[in-house]
């Protein structure tokens, strides 16, 4: 198979993450016997400092055209705060354009990084759940969106808005995935005191009752955050709206001891030529400025993104295993990013952290 990627590096520690997984792509297609065809572009600051623009055409083309989009991290401290034109501007319009709508966060707890948790042990061990966002809906994208005013009347607003097929669509993932798990889905709204949130938890039932086989269950999203720290195990798919699953998906990094440890896809209903979901592929974590240019980020989370891709964009459910497989291996072996060092642990930098992927491939 040939594999057409848009590679989208970003800024500061984003090409450095990306690096190393592009270096795992290509070890493994050239062990199966694929072909892999890069396309890079530019995203965030640097797209904005040479073009102008968040989101240029260039990107917007080259996107569109591959088979699955590989992304590192985009914004930081020499963007403005107050630019009309700003680097998420570009993330949610490529998200928006290529019709991204379910964003799949996986939340696994290796047993070697249990004591990378803040958590007890006892607490995380046995973590593993997916936080499913919806990603072109709601705050995010809601209209009217601004500013207004002069000191000392400033003014603010954001508009939360969801129509029923957003939702449903959503549903119907969390759903569909729940199948091939723990038949669980959870869903978390804010129903008590939003519109939004009782049109989230109407909706939801109406699904659920397409799937009498899967388990379902309303929980406000506050609650769940508490949950997620006093319980985790609970949950197997946690099926959510955009803000809330930004800000959950967060708290549930720590679970797993860093954010350097969770990968992400964002799909949607849009086929690449293989007939599989033209996906976007992403670690949660941000563009870590204090950092890039040390060679000591940790690019498991982006290694992780690319058994995703490899799975959901081209069904190479054999390929994704073998990334899978690698990671874990190398962390038993007693290696360690600095995000999730550990007493008596190896701490390697980010090229070494990728070699021990690859070695175990």
């Amino acid at each position: 198979m040939e594999l057409r990627i848009c590679v989208l590096a970003g800024d500061y520690v984003g090409p450095e993450v990306v690096a190393q997984g592009v270096r795992v792509i290509q070890a493994i297609a050239k062990k199966h016997g694929h072909t892999v065809k890069l396309d890079t572009a530019l995203l965030g600051i640097g797209a904005i400092e040479k073009t102008g623009k968040a989101l240029p055409a260039d990107t917007w083309a080259k996107a569109k055209a591959s088979d699955a989009v590989l992304l590192g991290a985009v914004g930081g401290p020499r963007q403005d705060p107050k630019a009309k034109v700003r680097p998420e501007q570009g993330l949610l319009g490529l998200r928006k354009g290529l019709k991204l709508f379910a964003n799949i966060r996986p939340v696994k707890v290796y047993d070697a990084l249990i004591d990378a948790s803040t958590l007890k042990p006892d607490i995380v061990r046995g973590v593993d759940m997916i936080i499913l966002r919806e990603l072109t809906g709601g705050a995010y994208f809601g209209k009217p969106q601004g500013r207004s005013g002069r000191k000392p009347n400033r003014a603010a607003v954001d508009t939360t808005s969801y129509t029923e097929e957003e939702v449903r669509r959503l549903m119907r993932v969390g759903f569909e995935l729940a199948r091939g798990r723990k038949k669980k889905v959870s869903q978390a709204d804010k129903s008590n005191v939003m519109a939004t949130g009782r049109l989230w938890r109407e909706i939801a039932h109406e699904v659920a009752a397409e799937y009498p086989d899967v388990q379902y269950e309303d929980v406000l999203a506050d609650a769940c955050a508490m949950h997620l720290v006093r319980n985790p195990r609970q949950y197997d798919i946690i099926a959510t709206e955009n803000l809330f699953g930004d800000i959950l998906s967060d708290e549930a990094a720590m679970l797993a001891g860093s954010m350097g440890m969770l990968p992400s896809a964002s799909i949607g209903d849009v086929k690449n030529r293989h007939g599989f979901p033209r996906g976007l592929y992403e670690p949660i974590h941000g563009s870590a400025p204090d950092i890039a240019g040390k060679g000591v980020a940790n690019p498991l989370a982006t290694i992780l993104s690319c058994a995703m891709m490899l799975r959901w964009s081209f069904g190479l459910t054999a390929e994704a295993d073998a990334i899978e497989a690698a990671v874990e291996g190398a962390l038993n072996a007693g290696l360690r990013c600095g995000d999730v060092r550990s007493p008596g642990a190896t701490v390697v930098g980010t090229v070494e952290m990728g070699d021990a992927v690859i070695a175990r491939l």
